[in-house]
Protein backbone atom coordinates (compact mmCIF):
# COMPACT_ATOMS: atom_id res chain seq x y z
CA UNK A 1 0.00 0.00 0.00
CA UNK A 2 1.47 3.89 -0.96
CA UNK A 3 1.67 6.08 1.75
CA UNK A 4 -0.92 8.19 -0.62
CA UNK A 5 -3.67 5.27 -0.71
CA UNK A 6 -2.93 4.84 3.15
CA UNK A 7 -3.72 8.71 3.60
CA UNK A 8 -6.60 8.24 1.94
CA UNK A 9 -8.01 5.86 3.73
CA UNK A 10 -7.65 7.48 7.16
CA UNK A 11 -11.28 7.22 8.36
CA UNK A 12 -10.55 3.27 8.81
CA UNK A 13 -7.20 3.65 10.60
CA UNK A 14 -7.56 7.29 12.47
CA UNK A 15 -9.20 5.54 15.82
CA UNK A 16 -6.32 2.76 15.97
CA UNK A 17 -3.31 5.32 15.27
CA UNK A 18 -4.79 7.20 18.10
CA UNK A 19 -5.39 4.45 20.56
CA UNK A 20 -1.57 2.97 19.71
CA UNK A 21 -0.10 7.28 19.74
CA UNK A 22 -2.03 7.25 23.78
CA UNK A 23 -0.55 4.11 24.79
CA UNK A 24 2.67 4.91 23.16
CA UNK A 25 2.95 8.80 25.00
CA UNK A 26 1.82 7.69 28.41
CA UNK A 27 4.12 4.82 28.49
CA UNK A 28 6.89 7.54 27.71
CA UNK A 29 5.71 9.66 30.82
CA UNK A 30 5.03 7.03 32.88
CA UNK A 31 9.35 6.05 32.21
CA UNK A 32 10.25 9.69 32.39
CA UNK A 33 8.17 9.85 36.09
CA UNK A 34 9.62 6.15 37.03
CA UNK A 35 13.36 6.40 35.74
CA UNK A 36 14.24 9.88 35.97
CA UNK A 37 14.82 11.46 32.20
CA UNK A 38 12.28 14.02 31.50
CA UNK A 39 12.42 12.91 28.02
CA UNK A 40 10.64 16.00 27.21
CA UNK A 41 7.62 15.53 29.36
CA UNK A 42 8.74 17.68 32.80
CA UNK A 43 6.74 21.17 31.90
CA UNK A 44 6.56 21.74 35.59
CA UNK A 45 10.04 20.60 36.51
CA UNK A 46 12.76 17.71 36.09
CA UNK A 47 13.79 14.69 38.54
CA UNK A 48 12.30 11.58 39.03
CA UNK A 49 8.80 11.43 40.16
CA UNK A 50 7.60 14.73 38.71
CA UNK A 51 3.91 15.60 38.78
CA UNK A 52 4.17 16.87 35.20
CA UNK A 53 5.34 13.53 34.13
CA UNK A 54 3.09 11.78 36.33
CA UNK A 55 -0.10 13.54 35.31
CA UNK A 56 0.46 13.33 31.72
CA UNK A 57 1.01 9.36 32.52
CA UNK A 58 -2.02 9.13 34.17
CA UNK A 59 -4.40 11.50 31.09
CA UNK A 60 -3.22 9.70 27.99
CA UNK A 61 -3.53 6.59 29.78
CA UNK A 62 -6.67 7.41 30.06
CA UNK A 63 -7.16 8.77 26.59
CA UNK A 64 -5.90 5.04 25.25
CA UNK A 65 -9.31 4.53 27.40
CA UNK A 66 -11.48 6.30 25.28
CA UNK A 67 -9.64 5.17 22.08
CA UNK A 68 -10.86 1.75 22.88
CA UNK A 69 -14.22 2.97 23.46
CA UNK A 70 -14.09 4.54 20.58
CA UNK A 71 -13.35 1.34 18.15
CA UNK A 72 -15.72 -0.94 20.01
CA UNK A 73 -18.87 2.14 20.15
CA UNK A 74 -19.08 3.40 16.88
CA UNK A 75 -22.59 4.18 17.05
CA UNK A 76 -22.70 6.61 19.88
CA UNK A 77 -21.74 9.93 20.14
CA UNK A 78 -20.53 10.63 23.01
CA UNK A 79 -16.99 9.27 22.65
CA UNK A 80 -16.58 11.42 19.57
CA UNK A 81 -17.22 14.53 21.93
CA UNK A 82 -15.13 13.41 24.51
CA UNK A 83 -12.49 12.95 22.26
CA UNK A 84 -11.90 16.54 21.60
CA UNK A 85 -10.64 16.88 25.21
CA UNK A 86 -7.85 14.94 23.92
CA UNK A 87 -7.74 17.14 21.39
CA UNK A 88 -7.63 20.09 23.89
CA UNK A 89 -5.01 18.32 26.13
CA UNK A 90 -2.60 17.45 22.93
CA UNK A 91 -2.38 20.90 21.97
CA UNK A 92 -1.83 21.94 25.62
CA UNK A 93 1.05 19.47 25.85
CA UNK A 94 2.11 20.28 22.53
CA UNK A 95 1.50 24.46 22.73
CA UNK A 96 4.98 25.66 22.34
CA UNK A 97 6.14 23.54 19.28
CA UNK A 98 3.47 25.47 17.37
CA UNK A 99 5.40 28.63 18.48
CA UNK A 100 8.64 26.77 17.75
CA UNK A 101 8.87 29.11 14.18
CA UNK A 102 9.71 31.90 15.89
CA UNK A 103 13.62 30.10 16.91
CA UNK A 104 14.12 30.88 13.36
CA UNK A 105 14.00 34.45 14.25
CA UNK A 106 17.20 33.74 16.14
CA UNK A 107 19.10 35.46 13.87
CA UNK A 108 17.49 38.63 14.37
CA UNK A 109 17.98 38.30 18.17
CA UNK A 110 20.96 37.71 20.82
CA UNK A 111 21.01 36.05 24.45
CA UNK A 112 17.91 33.72 24.17
CA UNK A 113 18.02 30.59 26.11
CA UNK A 114 19.04 27.90 23.79
CA UNK A 115 16.85 24.76 22.25
CA UNK A 116 15.56 22.32 24.46
CA UNK A 117 15.57 19.74 21.57
CA UNK A 118 14.41 16.77 23.77
CA UNK A 119 11.65 19.04 24.70
CA UNK A 120 10.49 20.45 20.90
CA UNK A 121 10.42 17.00 19.79
CA UNK A 122 7.85 15.98 22.59
CA UNK A 123 5.87 19.25 21.88
CA UNK A 124 6.22 17.99 17.93
CA UNK A 125 5.18 14.31 19.09
CA UNK A 126 2.06 15.97 21.03
CA UNK A 127 0.44 17.85 18.50
CA UNK A 128 0.81 15.34 16.04
CA UNK A 129 -1.66 13.24 18.67
CA UNK A 130 -4.11 16.15 18.59
CA UNK A 131 -3.83 15.48 14.70
CA UNK A 132 -4.48 12.10 15.47
CA UNK A 133 -7.04 12.29 17.80
CA UNK A 134 -8.75 14.97 15.97
CA UNK A 135 -9.34 12.58 12.87
CA UNK A 136 -10.36 9.55 14.71
CA UNK A 137 -13.25 12.21 16.66
CA UNK A 138 -14.53 13.04 12.81
CA UNK A 139 -14.02 9.77 11.42
CA UNK A 140 -15.88 8.22 14.58
CA UNK A 141 -19.09 11.80 14.82
CA UNK A 142 -19.37 10.79 11.32
CA UNK A 143 -19.91 7.03 11.28
CA UNK A 144 -22.48 7.74 14.12
CA UNK A 145 -24.48 10.19 11.90
CA UNK A 146 -24.78 8.56 9.09
CA UNK A 147 -22.30 10.27 7.20
CA UNK A 148 -19.50 10.10 4.80
CA UNK A 149 -16.35 9.16 6.93
CA UNK A 150 -14.39 11.23 4.17
CA UNK A 151 -16.16 14.29 3.89
CA UNK A 152 -19.05 14.41 6.44
CA UNK A 153 -21.06 15.09 3.60
CA UNK A 154 -20.01 18.88 2.97
CA UNK A 155 -20.63 20.77 0.20
CA UNK A 156 -18.84 23.73 -1.02
CA UNK A 157 -21.35 26.28 -2.03
CA UNK A 158 -22.31 25.91 1.94
CA UNK A 159 -19.02 27.35 3.44
CA UNK A 160 -18.39 30.02 1.28
CA UNK A 161 -20.60 33.14 3.14
CA UNK A 162 -18.65 33.38 6.05
CA UNK A 163 -15.29 33.17 4.59
CA UNK A 164 -14.84 37.19 3.55
CA UNK A 165 -15.71 38.11 7.30
CA UNK A 166 -13.33 35.65 8.57
CA UNK A 167 -10.91 37.27 6.76
CA UNK A 168 -11.33 40.67 7.34
CA UNK A 169 -12.08 39.67 11.35
CA UNK A 170 -8.66 38.78 11.37
CA UNK A 171 -7.07 41.53 9.52
CA UNK A 172 -9.08 43.90 11.61
CA UNK A 173 -7.56 42.21 15.15
CA UNK A 174 -4.08 42.30 14.09
CA UNK A 175 -4.09 46.62 13.21
CA UNK A 176 -3.62 47.77 16.61
CA UNK A 177 -0.90 45.24 16.86
CA UNK A 178 0.74 46.53 14.01
CA UNK A 179 0.12 50.07 14.26
CA UNK A 180 1.19 50.25 18.37
CA UNK A 181 4.54 48.37 17.15
CA UNK A 182 5.10 50.54 14.12
CA UNK A 183 4.46 53.78 15.90
CA UNK A 184 7.36 52.66 18.48
CA UNK A 185 9.69 52.06 15.84
CA UNK A 186 8.70 55.27 14.22
CA UNK A 187 9.51 56.95 17.79
CA UNK A 188 6.37 57.52 19.85
CA UNK A 189 6.35 55.89 22.84
CA UNK A 190 2.08 55.63 23.17
CA UNK A 191 1.00 52.99 25.68
CA UNK A 192 4.63 52.53 26.96
CA UNK A 193 5.43 53.92 30.19
CA UNK A 194 9.40 52.83 31.14
CA UNK A 195 12.36 54.13 30.35
CA UNK A 196 14.31 53.75 26.70
CA UNK A 197 12.81 52.57 23.59
CA UNK A 198 9.57 50.59 23.63
CA UNK A 199 10.29 47.36 21.82
CA UNK A 200 13.87 47.28 21.05
CA UNK A 201 15.84 46.23 24.28
CA UNK A 202 19.88 45.69 22.75
CA UNK A 203 20.37 43.01 25.18
CA UNK A 204 18.52 40.90 23.11
CA UNK A 205 17.83 42.45 19.34
CA UNK A 206 20.53 41.84 17.16
CA UNK A 207 22.62 44.62 15.30
CA UNK A 208 20.25 43.24 12.25
CA UNK A 209 16.97 43.89 14.18
CA UNK A 210 17.86 47.46 15.77
CA UNK A 211 18.94 48.95 12.39
CA UNK A 212 15.55 47.75 11.08
CA UNK A 213 13.65 49.62 14.19
CA UNK A 214 16.25 52.85 13.49
CA UNK A 215 14.29 53.10 9.88
CA UNK A 216 11.09 52.55 11.51
CA UNK A 217 10.31 48.61 10.68
CA UNK A 218 9.39 46.50 13.47
CA UNK A 219 10.45 42.84 13.04
CA UNK A 220 7.10 41.61 14.77
CA UNK A 221 4.82 44.46 12.93
CA UNK A 222 6.02 42.92 10.21
CA UNK A 223 5.54 39.14 10.65
CA UNK A 224 1.73 40.82 11.63
CA UNK A 225 1.48 42.42 8.20
CA UNK A 226 2.39 38.57 6.67
CA UNK A 227 -0.41 37.71 9.20
CA UNK A 228 -2.97 39.42 7.59
CA UNK A 229 -1.74 38.54 4.02
CA UNK A 230 -2.37 35.04 5.30
CA UNK A 231 -6.08 35.16 6.24
CA UNK A 232 -6.98 37.28 3.10
CA UNK A 233 -5.22 34.46 1.05
CA UNK A 234 -7.51 31.62 3.00
CA UNK A 235 -10.54 33.96 1.87
CA UNK A 236 -10.08 35.45 -1.80
CA UNK A 237 -10.29 33.78 -4.91
CA UNK A 238 -6.52 34.55 -5.50
CA UNK A 239 -5.70 32.04 -2.88
CA UNK A 240 -6.95 29.08 -3.62
CA UNK A 241 -4.52 29.15 -6.38
CA UNK A 242 -1.64 28.54 -4.09
CA UNK A 243 -0.66 25.22 -2.85
CA UNK A 244 -3.08 23.60 -0.56
CA UNK A 245 -0.65 21.63 1.83
CA UNK A 246 0.97 24.66 3.33
CA UNK A 247 -1.98 27.02 3.45
CA UNK A 248 -3.64 24.08 5.97
CA UNK A 249 -0.55 24.06 8.09
CA UNK A 250 -0.03 27.57 7.90
CA UNK A 251 -3.73 28.06 8.85
CA UNK A 252 -4.35 25.68 11.66
CA UNK A 253 -0.99 25.88 13.04
CA UNK A 254 -1.46 29.82 13.87
CA UNK A 255 -4.87 29.25 14.81
CA UNK A 256 -4.32 26.90 17.14
CA UNK A 257 -1.16 28.81 18.64
CA UNK A 258 -2.35 32.54 18.89
CA UNK A 259 -6.24 31.95 20.20
CA UNK A 260 -4.64 30.54 23.57
CA UNK A 261 -2.05 32.91 24.24
CA UNK A 262 -4.09 35.93 22.99
CA UNK A 263 -6.37 35.05 25.42
CA UNK A 264 -4.22 34.66 28.41
CA UNK A 265 -3.04 37.59 27.07
CA UNK A 266 -6.48 39.59 27.14
CA UNK A 267 -7.79 38.06 30.49
CA UNK A 268 -4.43 39.22 32.20
CA UNK A 269 -4.45 42.55 30.44
CA UNK A 270 -7.71 43.02 31.62
CA UNK A 271 -7.37 42.44 35.24
CA UNK A 272 -4.25 44.15 35.18
CA UNK A 273 -6.28 46.92 34.08
CA UNK A 274 -8.97 46.98 36.78
CA UNK A 275 -6.20 46.81 39.63
CA UNK A 276 -6.77 43.03 40.27
CA UNK A 277 -3.40 41.87 39.12
CA UNK A 278 0.02 43.06 37.66
CA UNK A 279 0.22 42.19 33.76
CA UNK A 280 3.87 41.22 34.22
CA UNK A 281 4.81 43.95 31.44
CA UNK A 282 5.35 47.17 34.58
CA UNK A 283 6.33 49.53 31.06
CA UNK A 284 3.44 48.54 28.72
CA UNK A 285 0.40 50.38 29.88
CA UNK A 286 -2.58 47.71 30.66
CA UNK A 287 -4.59 48.54 27.65
CA UNK A 288 -1.65 47.45 25.40
CA UNK A 289 -1.62 44.00 26.77
CA UNK A 290 -5.53 43.65 26.39
CA UNK A 291 -6.19 45.09 23.22
CA UNK A 292 -2.78 45.30 21.29
CA UNK A 293 -1.73 41.58 22.85
CA UNK A 294 -4.56 40.21 23.48
CA UNK A 295 -6.36 41.01 19.76
CA UNK A 296 -4.06 37.84 18.73
CA UNK A 297 -6.65 35.79 20.45
CA UNK A 298 -9.52 37.35 17.90
CA UNK A 299 -7.15 36.64 15.17
CA UNK A 300 -6.46 33.19 15.95
CA UNK A 301 -9.85 31.91 16.24
CA UNK A 302 -11.26 33.99 12.72
CA UNK A 303 -7.63 32.42 11.27
CA UNK A 304 -9.41 29.16 12.18
CA UNK A 305 -12.80 29.86 10.74
CA UNK A 306 -11.17 31.01 7.87
CA UNK A 307 -8.52 27.84 7.41
CA UNK A 308 -11.83 25.93 7.71
CA UNK A 309 -13.43 27.75 4.93
CA UNK A 310 -10.69 27.15 3.03
CA UNK A 311 -9.56 23.59 3.47
CA UNK A 312 -13.65 23.31 2.44
CA UNK A 313 -13.92 25.16 0.09
CA UNK A 314 -10.74 23.77 -1.70
CA UNK A 315 -11.53 19.70 -1.07
CA UNK A 316 -11.41 17.90 -3.99
CA UNK A 317 -14.65 15.85 -4.77
CA UNK A 318 -14.91 13.37 -2.59
CA UNK A 319 -14.72 9.76 -4.63
CA UNK A 320 -16.32 7.82 -1.66
CA UNK A 321 -20.14 9.23 -1.77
Amino acid sequence: MTPKTLLARWPSWAGSAALTWSLLYAAGAALAALTGPSLGYAILGKGTGTGAEAAAAVLYGASAVLGYTLLRRPAALWPSRAAWAVVALCLTSGFAALLSPLHLLFFLSRNQDPVDWAALSNQFLAVLGAVLWGCAALAHRRRALGTCAHCGGHRRAAVASDSTRAGLVAVAALVPYTTLKTAWALGLTVGYTGTGRPGADPEYTSDLGIWLYDHGVDVTAALALLGMVLALALTRPWGRRLPRPPMLALGWAGAGALAPFGALLAAVGILAWTGVIGSGLDDHAPWVVAVAYGGFSCYGLALGRATRSFQRATRRACAVC
